[in-house]
């Protein structure tokens, strides 16, 4: 493979901060690195670094002759101009509407984007679209992304890993991605880097695979000092027996033991989410009631009737401006709906994670523990009591940060604290909007470890499917139509939906050019939704649907187990990278045949009713 960019023995200083230090790396063609680790840690200065952006105290950056980078920012810097000149600047349409790769990135990221509005006017996704855009459109050898999934829906984000894999497939240039969205790193990338501490330690293979290496890599250097503090320990004994003697003793092995000593190696930064007390629920929790709910001439909400009771967990997904938010306003309060009502229960105690952290401003002035403090004191947390200093010290901000005013806290840091303070109020009701947004990998699996054994109600808005997927039992959908959907297929069979509404719009659109169409078939009624029959079945469908359900449920409880000894099989062989990946070839094959056979379940389920 053709060597495109390097890094040689890097280091950078921010203020009193190492961020890089003695850093060496090397990208090659036909490369898909996903980058990980802690907020603050770095991430976004490697790619500043490695893409010419933010110049080295010292070593250097190298790059082969020609090599073209691509730079996605986290801030969109779009100008003032219309969608069409910041995504092909003064190019004329003839120069690019005959490539059909550009046609695709047009379908894919600005399908509902009129290419004449002005970039000012546009929403956050929509902005992020169209900067994407504007890259993808473009030839560049090596592609930096930072956070690109930020304010995508799931619709962007799997169009999103479908394009770079095909992009990429060929060996055709090379991918860098920081992103915290783990569904997207094990679908795209195929190495991971993760920065900490001032290096960067690099693994084969997506998510997944990094985070089995890194727990061989902890088992492994746990055996090592642990056979570190068994020799100190001995020294330390030696080294006590009588002060008369140990004049006497060889200065070699005093230097041995001080060593020893002095070998301790920093800790790194850990955060642990602990579950705090939750007031009881009642039987009523949340009870949507025909609600109907417009904001100007929008219509979001179209006599919606939505139960949820104590314990459910639901994950909503949706498109961009289908009113997730406003959902989530109106089950806080915080919205009144047009018509209808929101029945709420007598012992719920709702809290709310927004979207944004511009909620904190009013408080900038404080720091992190007075933060806490203002909310509660002190609070107990697995049977003991934690003063709000020992709470935010768990959570991930030692003293110094802790001390930190709020307004000059990082994003990530800011999104934490702002957990904490739902959290220290005991709610039994949570309704989280986008709670990824922000956080780091390590900080995420704190979160979802923690809302796996939340006792309490559960509502999600997120474009994580990770994080839907492992932390609610149910997903619902609102695809722009008013119309709350229930997903027993998940974000799958959300996202056939969508295709099929996007194919169903076009087939509208060429029957509405077509003149003397009255012979057609016709199309059948949106409200019937997917899947749903014509006519009747007959009784021997029903019974052959149910068997054919009966052997799909028996397959797929196999196939569960399949999994489950290709993920034991690979903790065990995590060091042996051709192991691992022939392994993980089998899961994707399995993964296949799963996505298949629920297919055929929900196809069996619409007919046995």
């Amino acid at each position: 493979m053709a060597h495109l960019l390097g890094a040689d023995r890097v280091t950078l200083t921010l203020g009193t901060r190492t961020l890089l230090d003695g850093v060496s790396l090397g990208l090659d063609d036909g490369q898909r690195i996903g980058v990980v680790g802690p907020n603050g840690a770095g991430k976004s200065t490697l790619l500043g670094v490695l893409s010419g952006a933010q110049e080295p105290d010292d070593g250097r950056v190298t790059r082969s002759g020609g090599t073209r980078v691509a730079v996605l920012e986290q801030r969109d810097e779009l100008g003032t101009g219309t969608v069409l000149d910041a995504v092909h600047g003064g190019a004329d349409e003839h120069e690019w509407a005959s490539d059909a790769r550009i046609r695709a990135v047009h379908d894919g990221l600005l399908p509902d984007v009129d290419l004449s509005a002005r970039v000012a006017d546009l929403s956050g996704g929509q902005r992020r679209r169209v900067a994407l855009a504007a890259l993808l459109v473009r030839d560049d050898e090596v592609l930096v992304l930072d956070e690109p999934t930020n304010h995508l829906d799931v619709e962007g984000v799997a169009w999103l890993a479908e394009h770079l894999n095909q992009r990429y497939a060929r060996g055709s240039g090379a991918l860098v991605v920081v992103t915290h969205d783990r569904w997207f790193l094990d679908a795209v990338c195929t190495r991971t880097w993760e920065v900490h501490d001032g290096v960067v330690d690099q693994y084969d293979g997506g998510y997944a695979a990094y985070v089995l290496a890194r727990a061989e890599r902890a088992r492994t250097a746990a055996a090592t000092e642990e056979k570190r503090q068994n020799l100190l320990r001995k020294e330390l004994a030696w080294l006590r027996r009588g002060a008369p003697a140990r004049t006497s003793k060889p200065k070699f092995r005093i230097d041995a033991a001080n060593a020893l000593i002095a070998d301790e190696p920093p800790p790194r930064d850990r955060m642990e989410l602990s579950r705090m007390a939750t007031a009881r629920l009642g039987k009523d929790v949340l009870d949507v009631e025909d609600v109907t709910l417009r904001l100007g001439e929008r219509t979001l909400l179209d006599d919606v009737t939505w139960r949820i009771g104590p314990g459910d967990r639901f994950g909503l997904v949706g498109v961009n401006g289908a009113g997730k938010t406003s959902l989530l306003r109106l089950l806080s309060g915080r919205l009144q709906p047009t018509s209808g009502r929101v029945k709420r229960g007598k012992t719920i105690q709702v809290a709310e994670l927004r979207q944004d952290v511009e909620d904190l401003d009013e408080l900038g002035a404080l720091n992190v523990v007075q933060v806490v403090e203002s909310e509660k004191r002190s609070v107990v947390v697995g049977g003991k009591e934690l003063t709000a200093a020992q709470l935010v010290e768990r959570l991930g901000f030692p003293r110094d940060r802790a001390r930190t005013s709020v307004r000059d806290l990082s994003g990530g840091e800011r999104r934490r604290l702002q957990l904490l303070r739902l959290l220290v109020g005991e709610p039994n009701v949570l309704l989280l909007d986008e709670p990824t947004n922000d956080l780091d990998t390590d900080t995420l699996a704190a979160l979802e470890d923690l809302l796996d054994s939340w006792p309490g109600t559960l509502i999600v808005v997120s474009h994580d499917r990770y994080l839907l997927e492992r932390v609610c039992d149910r997903q619902v959908a609102l695809l722009g139509d008013g119309a709350l959907r229930d997903l027993p297929g998940g974000v799958e069979q959300y996202l056939e939906l969508r295709r099929a509404a996007l194919a169903g719009r076009s087939s509208s659109a060429a029957a509405s050019s077509t003149a003397g169409s009255s012979d057609a078939p016709a199309l059948p009624d949106a409200d019937s939704g997917p899947g749903v029959p014509a006519a009747a079945a007959s009784p021997a469908d029903v019974r052959a649907a149910r068997k054919e359900i009966a052997r799909v449920e028996r397959r797929l409880s196999r196939i569960a187990d399949q999994e489950r000894d290709l993920h034991a099989k690979m903790a065990d062989q995590a060091t042996d990278h051709v192991a691992v990946a022939a392994l993980d070839a089998q899961l994707r094959e399995l993964a296949t045949e799963k996505d298949e056979l629920e297919a055929a379940w929900l196809e069996a389920a619409e007919i046995a009713g």
